[in-house]
Order: structure tokens, then C-alpha cells, then sequence
């Protein structure tokens, strides 16, 4: 699939979901946390290609990368609803309020 098909795909399976619904993707380890400042269909698109080049710098500066415990305990607290958007057997999460689009 081409570049921008694989954008508009993606961007068109983004939906805003509560964290309550995802804790079952938490729960087997498949909920992944992208940083409000960065794009999530972007994201989503790196993580289909299988970008390391990019995604491994994001996850050592905590931006990207699977859900911990801390977090999760967060998001329950604060009843979070999030932007989600799944690159199975991944599912991409960002809090509301922060997604970018582009």
C-alpha cells in the first residue's frame, strides 16, 4: 500500500475510545503509548513499516512504546479517553485532546 493510502487508512480507523475499553489490550501487552506531541496516524504509519530508525529514538525518550503500569494507573484514575488506532497486533493510544492529524 502506498504512502498516502496507508495515511488516509489509518487516519480514517482512528476513534476515540476510553481507557476502560482498552484495558483488555493492556492487559495482554498490546496497548502502546504515543506522546501528545507527536502525530499518531504518523506513528501508526512508522510502526506498519517498521521504521526502528524512528520509532527507537521515541521510545528511548519515553515518547513511544508499550503502556506501563504507572500510566496505566493514570489513565484509570483520570477516567482518560483516548485516540486509539490499531496496527495489529499493536493499538496505538494518546490521550484526547492532544492528537495530531496531518
Amino acid at each position: 500500500m502506498s504512502e498516502p493510502l496507508l495515511h488516509e487508512k489509518l487516519n480514517t480507523e482512528t476513534a476515540k475510545i476510553s481507557w476502560r475499553e482498552l484495558q483488555p489490550h493492556f492487559a495482554r501487552g498490546a496497548a502502546v503509548y504515543v506522546a501528545p506531541d507527536l502525530d499518531l496516524v504518523d506513528i501508526a504509519r512508522q510502526m506498519a513499516a517498521d521504521n526502528t530508525a524512528v520509532l527507537k529514538p521515541l521510545m528511548e525518550q519515553g515518547k513511544f512504546g508499550v503502556v506501563n503500569e504507572e500510566q496505566a494507573r493514570q489513565f484509570l484514575a483520570e477516567d482518560c479517553e483516548m485516540w486509539a488506532v490499531v496496527v495489529a497486533p499493536w493499538v496505538l493510544v494518546q490521550p484526547v485532546g492532544n492528537r495530531q492529524t496531518g
